[in-house]
């Protein structure tokens, strides 16, 4: 059975100032998720879903058209009222529940191995390679994830703070904990994220990173939805909490659940976190064409 890719691409945009997850950075107008979805499909992976706000449905039913019968996919919804029967939330709250809750809305159309990524980043043709081979190794397992790992240094952005799980690997190359820090910015050489007490903490350029692309198997479903209604339990209540991936995997790491195998990519991640970034993105795809790494029309 071939893994799926699970998309997420349900995100606001709010420091883009618009759905960047729709917008055409390619040569003849290709988005980010197309090079994601061309460089997953000939690594093996045998399907597409897509995690979807109704907002910006229909918006996103004229994208999936340019696949014709090339790109077998599905497409779920994100919304905030999306919480398990018997749990509340604020009707003040503008924004989803975040990305480990956009992992559940897949739970009645992934039966198989899969890959998350974000919409919006570019993890290139070896990610999705070492992916791909891993995930064909666990049919039938249960509770052995795995995430391809980037190093920090090469996933900033020259304009402003980024978000990233920074994480802490053994030596059987296993995740043993992954925190999700704040504005990791460089300054005057050196890379910093913001403290819990908001002041500058220093990491080396070398430390290992989550760029939100994990590999699970099925049963991550049902332990994902435990672990939300404790969230919502405990922090439910606060219109801007968010139930993400970091948190889940670290706990089922933390109480001996599950394990998650850190694989090495020679890929280079690039992708658009602010409007400044577009430029730099726009030409590096251009050089990746020109080189032939994708030919000039994908589907």
């Amino acid at each position: 059975m071939q893994p799926t890719l699970l998309i997420l691409a349900a995100g606001m945009g709010s420091r883009y100032g618009g759905l960047k997850q729709l917008d055409g950075v390619g040569p003849r107008g290709e988005v980010i998720m197309d090079y994601s979805i061309y460089d997953a499909l000939r690594a093996g992976f045998g399907k597409v879903v897509f995690v979807v706000r109704r907002s910006f449905e229909k918006q996103f039913g004229e994208f999936t058209r340019r696949f014709g019968a090339n790109v077998r996919y599905a497409t779920v919804e994100q919304e905030i009222e999306c919480v398990p029967a018997g749990y509340d939330y604020p009707r003040e709250r503008v924004k989803p529940w975040g990305t480990n809750h956009a992992i559940l809305m897949a739970a009645s159309v992934i039966d198989e191995p899969f890959a998350v990524i974000n919409a919006d980043d570019y993890y290139g043709v070896d990610s999705f390679r070492v992916m791909a081979d891993y995930l064909n190794t666990l049919a039938g397992s249960r509770n052995r994830y795995c995430m391809v790992g980037f190093r920090v240094s090469q996933t900033l952005s020259e304009t402003g703070g980024v978000i990233r799980g920074v994480c802490e690997v053994n030596e059987a190359n296993e995740l043993t904990g992954v925190v999700e820090r704040f504005q990791i910015v460089r300054t005057n050489g050196q890379i910093y994220y913001a403290g819990d007490d908001g002041q500058p903490v220093a990491i080396p350029d070398d430390t290992l990173v989550s760029m939100n692309m994990w590999g699970f198997t099925p049963d991550y479903f049902s332990h994902s939805e435990q672990l939300f209604k404790a969230f919502l339990q405990t922090s439910g209540h606060k219109p801007r909490s968010e139930f993400f991936i970091p948190t889940a995997v670290n706990e089922l790491i933390q109480e001996g659940t599950a394990t998650v195998r850190v694989l090495s990519t020679t890929s280079q991640w690039f992708g658009i976190t602010y409007k400044e970034d577009r430029p730099a993105v726009v030409e590096r795809l251009r050089q990746l064409h020109e080189e032939g790494v994708y030919p000039a029309t994908l589907f």
